[in-house]
């Protein structure tokens, strides 16, 4: 494994924004990985692990210490209990292992096309969309902890998952590095088509859809509102959905709705447990006055979809943290929510 310095990390970011690495390595095995721990401890610098760059904002002075890409490969696939298990390394990208399992005809992750990323990060963050999370069908992931180099296993209830949160980003945050996720599909399973953007995508067939159509159904979707990665389009420059949405007791839904009927406006939410509302953080932003197409200075929001932050090709991380503010601020003088973002912010 070679260690490189002064490396920029914007490139290896979807938002394309951030400062250089001191330090800078790929990991191609678990070996690697020991190897960048113990070159991090004889030196006493900070570890940054960093997987497809898809959910980050890196500030624009970078990062002091080593920034390790975990890049360890292979997909392996076996029958058990009626499911197919599919293991897959941490640095494998995302959508083309969606592909392949999609191709087997194992349902479970179908409308999960078209993210941005690699599989080991899905755990963390608990990917979800279009009706799906990771969340269902991870059995287990094999991690490691950075502090001791021990490497363990956590079964699905251990990873402790919950909306767009599990123990590696909240309680155990920085403590481990992911190295291999174990998912459990569905063979000859059928796709699920519940979110309101497929349910209207296939309003006109009378049949099932196929995996493979739901697949491109999703990926044609994403591709409309700028949430699929095309060189092309400057409005994919971003972190996909920068908030998330607002999950509130019962008392500050109530509270919110107040403000909601004096607009003579009506707010989409969705079921989030007893006592918990989700609302769309998207009609938030819109309805402060932050629509479509908004900039400040090089950044703006997607003219395609409200939640996202786009690089429009020369900002800074300050840029987008600007923006990121103004929005907040917005959102809670006009609703009383707080928005939370949802990439990760390094070296702030």
């Amino acid at each position: 494994m070679k260690i490189q310095e002064n490396i920029p990390l914007a490139p290896y970011t979807t938002f394309k924004v951030g400062g250089p690495a001191r330090y800078f390595a790929e990991a191609l095995s678990e070996q690697n990985i020991q190897t960048a721990l113990e070159f991090c401890g004889s030196r006493n610098i900070a570890l940054f692990v960093l997987g497809g760059g898809s959910n980050l904002v890196i500030s624009d002075r970078g990062w002091p210490g080593l920034v390790l890409k975990v890049s360890i490969p292979g997909i392996h696939s076996e029958p058990a209990n009626g499911r197919m298990l599919f293991h897959v390394g941490a640095g494998e990208d995302w959508d083309p292992f969606v592909a392949q399992t999609v191709a087997a005809e194992c349902a479970g992750i179908e409308c999960l096309s078209g993210i941005p990323g690699t599989t080991g990060g899905t755990p963390v963050q608990n990917v979800g969309a279009y009706g799906q999370e990771v969340a269902e069908t991870i059995t287990n992931a094999r991690v490691l902890e950075i502090a001791t180099g021990k490497i363990s296993e956590f079964s699905n209830t251990e990873c402790g998952f919950a909306y767009r949160t599990s123990i590696f980003n909240s309680t155990h945050r920085e403590r481990y590095i992911v190295l291999k996720v174990t998912f459990a599909l569905v063979p000859q399973g059928k796709p699920r088509i519940e979110y309101a953007d497929l349910k209207k995508h296939f309003a006109s067939i009378s049949s099932t859809p196929t995996l493979a159509e739901t697949r491109k159904a999703v990926r044609a979707i994403r591709h409309s509102k700028a949430m699929l990665i095309t060189p092309e389009d400057e409005d994919c420059r971003s972190a996909g959905s920068f908030f998330k949405n607002p999950i509130l007791t019962t008392d500050e839904y109530e509270a919110l709705n107040k403000i909601v009927h004096s607009m003579k406006k009506q707010i989409p939410t969705y079921p989030a447990g007893e006592g918990r509302v989700k609302v769309a953080a998207a009609w938030l932003v819109e309805n402060a006055g932050f629509h479509k197409g908004y900039s400040l200075g090089p950044v703006a929001i997607s003219r395609k979809h409200s939640l996202a932050i786009v690089n429009r090709g020369n900002a800074k991380a300050a840029d987008i943290i600007a923006l990121r503010n103004q929005v907040q601020q917005g959102v809670k003088k006009a609703f009383g929510v707080e928005l939370h973002p949802e990439p990760v912010f390094v070296g702030f």
